[in-house]
Parts: C-alpha cells; sequence; structure tokens
C-alpha cells in the first residue's frame, strides 16, 4: 500500500476567504479567545494573527468591534488582573509590572492600574503576609543564611529592595532581641 504525500500550501498560497467570513471566523475566534481568559489587546491581537484567514485589517475591525462591545479594555484588563493576583498571594508592584508587561499591557496603563491596587492594599501590608506565610511554613530565620534566602524570596515576589531589607532587618533584630 503506497501512502500519498500530502503537500501543504504555504500562507500566501491558500484560497482567499470573502472578506465576510474571514471577519465572522476571526471574532468567533476572538470570543472564543476571550471566554477562556480575560486578555489585553495587544496580546489578542498576537493571537488572532496567527489564525487561518487573519489578515491585519480584519483583525483590527474585529478589535475594534469588541471595544465597542465593551468586551476589551486594557485598564479593566490590567486592574482586574492585578487585584486578583495581589488577593491570591502577596506579591509587590515590580511582579505585576513585569507580568502586565509580560501581558503585552502598556506602561502608562500598569502603572495606573497599579497605583489604583496598592492604594486598596499597601505593599507593606502585603510584605508583612508574605512574611507570615513564609514564617509559617519555614519557622523564623535562625541564621544569617535562613535571613538571606527569606530575603531573596521576597525580592523574587517583587518587592522593593529597600521595604525588604527594613523588614528582615527588623525581623532578624526581634531574634537578637529575644534571645
Amino acid at each position: 500500500m503506497a501512502l500519498r504525500r500530502v503537500r501543504s500550501r504555504p500562507k500566501d498560497e491558500e484560497p482567499r476567504l470573502d472578506p465576510a467570513k474571514a471577519r465572522q471566523r476571526v471574532f468567533a475566534r476572538a470570543a472564543k479567545l476571550l471566554a477562556a481568559k480575560p486578555r489585553s489587546i495587544a496580546e489578542l491581537r498576537e493571537r488572532l494573527l496567527k489564525g487561518r484567514g487573519a489578515t491585519r485589517a480584519v483583525v483590527e475591525e474585529v478589535i475594534e468591534r469588541l471595544r465597542e462591545y465593551g468586551y476589551l479594555d486594557d485598564a479593566k484588563f490590567a486592574q482586574s488582573y492585578a487585584s486578583l493576583r495581589v488577593q491570591q498571594r502577596p506579591v509587590g508592584r515590580q511582579r505585576l509590572q513585569r507580568d502586565l508587561w509580560l501581558k503585552k499591557v502598556d506602561k502608562a496603563t500598569a502603572d495606573a492600574a497599579l497605583d489604583l491596587v496598592f492604594e486598596a492594599r499597601p505593599e507593606a501590608e502585603l510584605i508583612d503576609r508574605a512574611i507570615e506565610k513564609r514564617i509559617r511554613l519555614r519557622g523564623r530565620p535562625k541564621s544569617r543564611e535562613e535571613a538571606k534566602k527569606l530575603f531573596d524570596h521576597l525580592l523574587r515576589q517583587g518587592f522593593a529592595f529597600e521595604l525588604v531589607s527594613a523588614r528582615v532587618r527588623a525581623l532578624s533584630k526581634q531574634d537578637t532581641e529575644e534571645e
């Protein structure tokens, strides 16, 4: 039995869809992607452009329609993403800023959203929660090495260096006073 070879066509050789069908297909894909999880405009644009029959003009048209319907708004997305992350686990501003950058939210929008989130929940309160959780799981740092591990953990969680330094130093000072 001989196997038949199927040649895939390059993207530019694919038969053209009529514009209305292409728009409908891209809109349906956008709705499906947004139903799966909230996305930023740039993130959605990137995903839609990878799909079949998606030209830049059609994708921009669909994105504009989704904005009109209120399904796409980077400011709302950034704020809801940041507030959800802060509720789930204590993370710092730098980490959230990086995460929003990875989600392709522009810096001004991300900063505005983070200002609102950290106004409601100050970073100092979050770092205290992170320290309490770490102590509950691993115990108080007994040596300089363990204090350094806590310090590094808090920095990885995106808390500011000055804040981490002050909190870990205060924690170490408490330990030496108790002894």
